[in-house]
């Protein structure tokens, strides 16, 4: 079977020093789930294996029993040329995403062809009732709409978020910290109007201050805003 082949072949890029390394990143994936294959390692195989007879048999078998396998899974979806093919393996493979490292890596190169299509799809993950589906959508809007694509209602596509989860609360700090960056005027009145919910709001005018994009004026002004618990 190609998914034992692919193991094998995982298995034998280990590096454990990185397994353990990882595992303190990623601290809510059991220590037992990692292999320890490094991010360019799994890259280049995934160029490779797109291509690949029979790589089908392992995108359609899952879930993976590693996360290693889940981090190839991702790299191989976002070298898939055809839109089509591409945003049906996103769909089969995010019920499966269960971590932010997997969920953030994964950044099919062919959406920047189809922002249209993309939105609509992105529109349903948003109000997913699913941690990484929701947070893969915020991503998405944060990678390909904040430049020439942006409108402002996809602020508040956002900002309507409302979680208690982590990992979804922290992407969307992110995204407002990368709007206050690329689209300061639109963005602002968000963090002025205490849009978001206090920790979320604090985070991103951390995240934002942090920031090499955002001028020293307007860091000081964002401090300002920050509430204070």
């Amino acid at each position: 079977m190609i998914r034992d082949d692919i193991k094998k072949e995982l298995y034998a890029l280990q590096d454990v020093e990185y397994r353990d390394f990882q595992c303190g990143l990623i601290p809510n994936v059991p220590k037992d789930f990692f292999i320890g294959v490094r991010t360019p390692e799994l890259r280049k195989m995934a160029k490779d294996m797109v291509k690949r007879e029979g790589i089908d048999g392992f995108l359609q078998e899952l879930p993976h029993s590693t996360f290693d396998e889940n981090q190839l899974h991702a790299f191989i979806i976002s070298e898939i040329k055809d839109y089509d093919r591409c945003i049906d393996e996103v769909e089969r493979f995010l019920p499966y995403v269960d971590n932010w490292a997997t969920c953030d890596q994964m950044s099919p190169k062919i959406f920047k062809k189809h922002k249209a299509l993309l939105m609509e799809r992105i529109k349903d993950w948003i109000v997913s009732d699913k941690t990484y589906t929701v947070r893969f959508a915020i991503g998405m809007l944060m990678s390909h709409f904040l430049d020439e694509d942006f409108d402002k209602t996809y602020l508040d596509m956002v900002a309507d978020v409302r979680s208690e989860e982590y990992y979804i609360n922290m992407m969307i700090a992110w995204y407002f910290a990368t709007a206050l960056a690329k689209q300061y005027e639109a963005a602002l009145p968000f963090i002025q109007e205490r849009r978001l919910d206090t920790w979320t709001h604090n985070k991103a005018i951390q995240k934002s201050v942090e920031s090499r994009r955002i001028t020293e004026e307007q860091k000081e002004y964002l401090r300002g805003l920050k509430v204070k618990k």
